[in-house]
């Protein structure tokens, strides 16, 4: 049996962590402008009750959703359709620029 040591198990950890590939924010702002700013509206703030904001959400969450919707895992009538035809790319692009969206908080 191998015996791997605890450097070896961290940088496992973080790889596994890290999405596969960047994101192009530039890109994703283009590829959502065409596709998901009608329910999700072009700043990533929702235009539909049922549809969630976007803006600030964590990189990594985006790019695990939306494989999850493109791979059937995760069923939403509509996410089920939109992102079947997403490439990796197009899933880094959008990731990249709703995660890039500074938003605020008002007390």
């Amino acid at each position: 049996m191998r015996k791997i040591g605890l450097p070896s198990l961290f940088a496992a950890a973080i790889l596994y962590c890290l999405p596969a590939q960047a994101g192009d924010a530039a890109a994703g702002k283009a590829k959502a402008s065409a596709q998901c700013a009608v329910c999700h509206g072009a700043n990533g703030m929702a235009q539909l009750p049922t549809a969630p904001n976007l803006a600030g959400q964590n990189e990594l969450y985006m790019v695990k959703a939306l494989e999850e919707f493109r791979g059937g895992v995760r069923q939403n009538e509509m996410m089920t359709v939109v992102a079947k035809d997403l490439s990796d790319a197009d899933i880094a692009n959008l990731a990249a620029w709703y995660a890039s969206i500074e938003i605020s908080v008002k007390e």
